[in-house]
């Protein structure tokens, strides 16, 4: 294998399973971690780790690489998504409210996926046939900004700089509630809720999840804020909103109020920053709210149209 297919990173807590490390570092499912590790992929100190259900150390070097890719067979469908921008290395996307990211049980077309397969030329094969060219998710129901590889080389780029933090990614959301502080730092524990699993929550044994906050603007009953993600966990910004008392307005899953006829939740990926794999460049990619996002403001503001 090049070494532009190796992945480094260090264990920061101990006690946390070895595929569970490997699918968040390396941006896959647990499954394709597990199979990865059971495949000889993944070294532990420089030895090959073979069970997946391994315990990694405070300060653990694990090694992760990335098998060459099976030929795809998902069908590329003609669906309507923004390319942002796009040269031979990576695109960047402004994904629209309810479409799921890539194919999945329940949802094997109309992704994100297919429409890339679609639009794009070519598309990494990191992580398996159903996830080509993925470094970062957003849920079915927040909208925005994500960038896409179109080969390995900048895939691996990418997945780094979102694992090491150097790229950056910003979030607009509307809250219920008024916010009291200007601005501050949401720091705790994520893991699957207990009692429903398709569900986070809060818990001590969970991964480590830090987002930073700013209100832009105050109303009676809610809160516009912007969202920085210094780490990436499912359900991150929904679950923190909540575990403050200001959930996400529209998204019932974690108790988001909605007296707007919403779709899904107001919780928009407006700012993406890093650097081009290839060139060092650091760039930086804006999307404006969607309409249902902005007309909610407006209403709030008193704007008639």
């Amino acid at each position: 294998m090049s070494e532009d297919k190796w992945i480094t990173a260090i264990a920061q807590r101990t006690g946390e399973r070895l595929d569970v490390f490997v699918a968040e570092v390396a941006s896959c499912t647990r499954s394709h971690a597990k199979t990865l590790i059971e495949d000889g992929n993944v070294t532990v100190n420089g030895l090959k780790a073979s069970k997946s259900g391994l315990s990694v150390r405070i300060g653990d070097k694990v090694e992760i690489v990335n098998p060459a890719p099976k030929e795809l067979n998902l069908m590329p469908q003609d669906i309507p998504v923004e390319i942002i921008w796009q040269d031979d290395d990576l695109a960047v996307v402004n994904k629209p409210q309810g479409m799921v990211v890539h194919p999945a049980p329940g949802s094997y077309d109309n992704t994100l996926v297919n429409a890339l397969l679609f639009k794009l030329d070519s598309l990494s094969g990191i992580n398996g046939v159903a996830r080509p060219g993925i470094v970062h998710r957003l849920d079915k129901d927040t909208s925005g900004l994500l960038v896409v590889a179109k080969n390995d080389f900048a895939h691996t780029s990418l997945q780094k700089q979102i694992a090491e933090k150097s790229a950056k990614r910003f979030y607009y959301a509307l809250l219920d509630g008024v916010v009291e502080k200007d601005n501050g730092e949401i720091r705790n524990f994520l893991a699957r809720s207990t009692s429903d699993r398709k569900k986070y929550a809060v818990a001590k044994d969970g991964r480590l999840a830090i987002t930073l906050y700013k209100v832009v603007k105050r109303y009676p009953a809610y809160s516009f804020v912007e969202y920085e993600l210094k780490t990436g966990r499912t359900h991150q910004i929904r679950v923190h909103s909540r575990y403050i008392g200001h959930p996400v307005v529209g998204d019932k899953t974690y108790g988001g109020s909605d007296k707007f006829g919403l779709k899904g939740q107001l919780l928009h990926a407006y700012k993406l920053v890093l650097t081009h794999p290839r060139t060092g460049e650091e760039m930086t990619f804006t999307a404006p709210l969607p309409d249902y996002f902005q007309n909610v403001l407006d209403k709030l503001d008193g704007i008639e149209k």
